[in-house]
């Protein structure tokens, strides 16, 4: 039997490989999770409540929790940005789509985070960063298994499109919401509800496998960051009290409401 010639044997392993590349390159391509953080600047935001959001989230993703989190998924690969938003028109990406994949990245991306100034908007639009958030996902390179957008905030929806029209809008094209609203006595402002859990759970969040966390502490804003993130990395259920029970009744117009009051005032017409 004549033996294979070495021109044969290197054009059939050119052949596998290229058989096998396009296999290899998808599979690079694919991320358990594509995450938006989408974090309020609107200037209903104390200086305080954005010193602890912006440390929660660099203390989050330096937590080997967080870490282990990331590794467990069935590819241990998640891509993540950082928006900050205000107003219908006010979305400012501050860390761009990045893939995770272990603690160093998560700690880059931890870094990243806190060389970026902080800054105060204007009016408040969760509905506006939900349709930016939606861009966004749609630019990203990495097919993801799932698709979530976290909305942290303050306050309620009170410029731009109804907020439970963004919301349906997202949830029926598959993306989830998730919502961290920040509850903190004494850095609150005029323009915030008492029932800010509520409307989020009620106006804001929807999607599979859908929460919300409220921050009602100000030594407890890292704590349920780190929780909350755990639980949309693992797409499971973080076991604990963070989670608000349910409450009915939310006035998912309740910002718009008061703005228009305020302008009726003669006021500065919402934050």
């Amino acid at each position: 039997m004549r033996r294979p010639s070495a021109a044969w044997l290197l054009s059939s392993y050119t052949a596998l490989l290229m058989t096998c590349a396009p296999n290899l390159s998808r599979a690079q391509s694919q991320v358990d999770l594509a995450l938006v953080l989408a974090v309020d600047v609107s200037s209903s935001m104390t200086a305080a409540e954005q010193d602890v959001q912006r440390q929660g989230f660099v203390a989050a993703f330096q937590s080997p929790k967080v870490h282990k989190a990331i590794q467990t998924g069935p590819l241990g690969r998640i891509a993540i940005t950082y928006v900050e938003w205000s107003g219908k028109d006010d979305q400012t990406v501050l860390v761009p789509w990045t893939v995770l994949d272990g603690p160093t990245a998560a700690w880059s991306f931890a870094e990243r985070l806190t060389r970026q100034p902080t800054r105060r908007g204007g009016l408040t639009s969760i509905s506006g960063v939900i349709a930016a958030s939606m861009r966004l996902l749609k630019e990203l390179d990495e097919e993801a298994m799932r698709q979530v957008i976290d909305v942290s905030g303050d306050g309620p929806n009170n410029d731009g499109r109804k907020v439970a029209h963004a919301r349906d809008r997202a949830v029926a094209a598959g993306i989830t919401i998730n919502g961290l609203p920040i509850m903190i006595k004494n850095l609150t402002s005029a323009w915030e509800i008492a029932d800010l859990d509520a409307y989020f759970r009620d106006c804001v969040v929807g999607g599979v496998g859908a929460f919300m966390v409220a921050v009602q502490h100000r030594d407890q804003f890292s704590e349920v960051i780190r929780t909350k993130l755990i639980r949309e990395i693992s797409g499971g259920d973080a076991r604990g009290s963070l989670i608000i029970p349910a409450q009915a009744g939310a006035d998912c117009l309740a910002g718009e409401k008061r703005r228009a009051e305020e302008e009726a005032l003669g006021g500065e017409g919402g934050l």
